[in-house]
């Protein structure tokens, strides 16, 4: 699959969309894993586990007919953004698989462009996240000026799409049990020392990291996020008590990861007397692993031996809410934070 599509005129600027990345098949688990973790090994059965979840959601020893979920549905988003725009080319680079953000950046050059619009498939900007997608770019594009958009969580249009998704499946839950069911919001935990400050903030990571001066902005926007769908929720009855929030997909190195996780919270709405649950991530912003198996099978495997039912709201995907919210962040129309830098060539 292209990560890109139509001409670019010599001086012109085009989008470049990031994301993480997936595997096409089993056997590159290990080197893909290579790839996340910056080389650092991982034990075989780590690998073997992570084999095993990509097996559950499609992924074989040999290339399906489609790309897998990651991949295919950030190519479409890509697609869907370059019509909506009209004439402004759009690129798509991951970070940890192909496309890789630096082949897809020498394409860039190669194609004249000299502004990139860089807006991470990840609107809460994070430095676990964020920060290394903007490293990923910077060190690939010596010479151009780069425009990074670190971060759009509290985009309008972005609340709604997800609430669009939402409306429906709470609903249907709500009709099917015959009461008010809670919603679960959630957004991927990261290490709980990347978003503190001073000596905390370097616990546990590489030689040479830098100290943090200021809090990490992740989980204060991640709810915010879930707090503006709630918010377009109102009109079908919504309150401040249907819903909830916890950071799913904690890993197992670097220390503590933040929380509260959802098997907890999960525990503590059947306590409560809940008898099921609706689950929207507000982190991602297409199918993947954390959503296909790690809510769509282990969660509701958790939720079940809790005696509770869970349903999901259908991730964003091709969502024309989301293309639309793309197009505000990039025209400026939605005021995204921003960083415009130009990288010297030779640095």
């Amino acid at each position: 699959m292209s990560q890109k599509t139509g001409a670019v005129e010599k001086g012109a600027s085009a989008v470049l969309l990031l994301a993480h990345g997936t595997p096409d098949v089993l056997g590159e688990m290990p080197e893909y894993l290579s790839k996340v973790t910056g080389g650092r090994a991982l034990p075989q059965e780590v690998i073997e586990e992570l084999q095993h979840r990509y097996a559950q959601i499609g992924l074989g020893e040999t290339p399906g007919i489609e790309a897998p979920p990651l991949t295919r549905w950030t190519m479409t988003q890509g697609h869907l953004l370059q019509q909506a725009l009209e004439g402004e080319k759009v690129y798509v680079g991951m970070r940890n698989w192909h496309p890789y953000i630096t082949d897809v950046v020498a394409q860039m050059r190669m194609d004249g462009v000299t502004h990139i619009k860089a807006i991470c498939l990840a609107p809460q900007n994070s430095r676990t996240s964020v920060g290394l997608y903007r490293r990923a770019v910077l060190a690939a594009a010596t010479g151009i000026e780069v425009e990074f958009v670190a971060g759009w969580a509290e985009s309008p249009l972005l609340a709604e799409a997800f609430a669009e998704r939402l409306r429906p499946v709470w609903a249907r839950a709500c009709a099917e049990v015959g009461r008010r069911v809670p919603v679960l919001f959630t957004a991927h935990s990261v290490p709980c020392r990347t978003i503190m400050t001073g000596e905390a903030s370097v616990a546990g990571a590489r030689p040479g990291t830098p100290v943090q001066s200021s809090p990490d902005p992740y989980p204060v926007e991640a709810k915010r996020t879930a707090e503006m769908v709630a918010d377009r929720m109102a009109a079908v009855g919504f309150g401040d008590n249907d819903w909830f929030f916890a950071f799913q997909s904690q890993g197992v190195s670097g220390g503590p990861w933040i929380g509260p996780t959802v098997e907890e919270t999960l525990k503590a709405l059947k306590a409560e007397g809940h008898v099921g649950v609706v689950m929207q991530p507000v982190g991602f912003l297409c199918d993947h692993v954390e959503i296909l198996y790690d809510i769509d099978i282990a969660f509701r495997e958790t939720a079940n031996k809790l005696g509770l039912r869970l349903w999901r709201a259908e991730s964003l995907n091709d969502s024309p809410v989301l293309v639309k919210a793309l197009v505000e962040v990039v025209s400026g129309e939605y005021k995204a934070t921003v960083d415009e830098l130009t990288v010297p060539a030779g640095v």
